[in-house]
């Protein structure tokens, strides 16, 4: 589950890092991951307490908790900092979810843009993630039209 930072200067890095801390223990509980997203603060939300990884890397350091873990958002992750392949390498280890969306439209990773998703899956299975991905990207035509990429990419799809 993913839990919000809010935004600045509102939110207490120490109150912050409590709720956190809270959460995961309590999720735990109900075996539920907790789950911390950095939202990129130059397009998306401008004044979000937590914008980039480092910076919430090193609050899962400090928490130390082992239900909590970081959501990897591609699509903010290439805005604040760039440099993909180095970065889902070193944040990996501490990914509990990762979501997708293209830069800088926030559409289907086959729409144009500045990632090159079979490029960032190779990646991602070389690393040997087994973890979900989530899209969250806004569909350019109708939802079941903006799947089609996954075949395109050699993934194999399903319907309910």
């Amino acid at each position: 589950m993913h839990i919000m930072a809010g935004l600045k200067p509102e939110a207490s890095e120490e109150v912050y890092l409590e709720n956190i801390k809270y959460a995961a223990e309590r999720l735990q509980k109900e075996g539920i991951l907790a789950l911390i997203e950095p939202v990129n603060s130059k397009l998306t939300l401008p004044d979000y307490f937590l914008d980039t990884c480092p910076q919430a890397l090193t609050y899962i350091k400090k928490i130390d908790h082992p239900n909590l873990k970081l959501q990897l958002d591609l699509f903010h992750l290439q805005i604040m900092s760039g440099n993909l392949t180095s970065m889902i390498k070193e944040y990996l280890p501490y990914t509990g979810h990762i979501q997708l969306a293209q830069v800088p439209d926030r559409h289907e990773p086959n729409s144009p843009g500045e990632i090159n998703f079979p490029y960032v899956f190779k990646v991602l299975e070389e690393a040997d993630y087994k973890g979900w991905i989530g899209l969250e990207y806004n569909p350019k035509g109708s939802t079941v039209e903006s799947l089609s990429w996954m075949s395109e990419m050699g993934y194999k799809t399903s319907t309910c």
